[in-house]
């Protein structure tokens, strides 16, 4: 068998949630054919299951979704995509993958909440871009912030906030993007309503942090978004919409801490106080805020000029891309002498609140030991170490 028959109206429904027309499709699946598909090729009752199992390496649904004679309808409930019309990014094909992978990762983990009666109410409270964001940082410090722990890398510090969240109930999903992704995800984190924050690997742990409180202050405005960059950079810092800013300003307060009063009373940073160097250092080994948002900090504080700030920058930026050079060296190096790199495959950091809602509905019989593996990314002889 060569062909079989679609529900024509699903494939339909996916265009729309992923914001696409026919010509949009068609030319991707055109892309490295010497023979264009027609649209009766594609949009026909009838398809080739080889043109089939193409669409579906881009949606990744499983053949058996197109088949299902069931009609789909638009819901609010299934994407954001149909909640929000415009997002802080120009989304690409790849980012929208993402989300579309994790709105169905949050609705499977409400399911499996409720049926393992895994209590996932808010526990915060909810504010407005008219309450105070140190104030609020404040606040919420007092009950997220944990103890701080410097690990060079900050990689503990980021898992010790997800452990918090999860306290309160408040799931963080982590993804890796492998270098050889054909589709790219152009997005750093977002916020799904109703307790859901997802972030992007990042080379830098301490960006990554950033990314996630700002995301949190998305959850305590209870604002969805989607976000492409986060306001290190003082002009893009500028152009930000006000809640962006807020949730910028949330997210250095709340990292900062009591060392906000150290920044706010420094003199105006320059050559002859060397930008005020092993200080910013100091706090952030203290903080885990990087030495470049503590520098944009400076620059929206005006404590630095624009042009030192820019300075300053192109410094940080030169530090960073030899580092990454070095690092491609050794590995290149290391490569030649046929030396094998003792670095694992990189997993996901797994929140707490999701692997316990997951054990809890593997013992209760909800799910099955395959389902189990692949939530968790085990292997089926290390289940025992899961149910301790």
């Amino acid at each position: 068998m060569t062909h079989t028959e679609i529900n024509i109206n699903r494939l339909n429904h996916l265009l729309k949630l992923y914001g696409l027309s026919k010509d949009d499709l068609l030319h991707s699946l055109n892309k490295d054919r010497k023979k264009g598909l027609s649209e009766n090729e594609v949009f026909g009752h009838s398809i080739k299951i080889s043109v089939l199992k193409k669409i579906d390496e881009l949606f990744k649904k499983g053949l058996s979704y197109y088949i299902d004679p069931k009609d789909l309808k638009e819901a609010k409930e299934e994407s954001i995509f149909f909640r929000k019309d415009k997002f802080n990014a120009e989304l690409s094909f790849g980012a929208k993958q993402i989300v579309t992978h994790f709105e169905e990762e949050k609705i499977a983990f409400s399911a499996l909440s409720k049926l393992a009666d895994f209590k996932t109410e808010r526990t915060l409270p909810s504010y407005k871009v008219t309450n105070s964001p140190k104030k609020v940082a404040e606040e919420i410090r007092k009950v997220l912030y944990p103890k701080f722990t410097t690990d060079g890398r900050g990689k503990i510090f980021l898992k010790s906030l997800i452990g918090k969240f999860a306290e309160n109930n408040i799931v963080v999903f982590e993804f890796i993007e492998n270098w050889n992704k054909i589709e790219k995800a152009n997005i750093n984190g977002f916020y799904l309503s109703p307790n859901v924050i997802v972030l992007k690997r990042q080379k830098s742990y301490r960006r990554e942090t950033f990314t996630l409180i700002h995301e949190l202050g998305h959850y305590l405005l209870n604002i969805e978004e989607i976000d492409e960059k986060i306001g290190d950079d003082f002009t893009h810092y500028e152009s930000l919409g006000k809640i962006e800013k807020w949730c910028n300003d949330f997210a250095y307060y709340f990292l900062v801490g009591t060392l906000d009063e150290t920044i706010s009373k420094l003199e105006k940073a320059s050559a002859k106080n060397d930008y005020h160097h092993e200080l910013i250092k100091q706090i952030s080994e203290q903080t885990n805020l990087s030495e470049y948002a503590l520098f944009t900090r400076l620059r929206i504080n005006d404590t630095i000029s624009f042009n030192d700030y820019q300075t300053v920058k192109e410094d940080i930026l030169n530090q960073i891309k030899e580092r990454e050079a070095e690092e491609k060296k050794k590995r290149e190096k290391e490569k030649e002498e046929g030396r094998q790199s003792n670095a694992r495959a990189s997993k996901p950091i797994l929140s707490p609140l999701y692997v316990n809602t997951v054990q809890s509905a593997f013992i209760e019989g909800i799910i099955g030991e395959t389902e189990f593996c692949r939530r968790l990314n085990i292997k089926p002889e290390k289940i025992e170490n899961y149910l301790k």
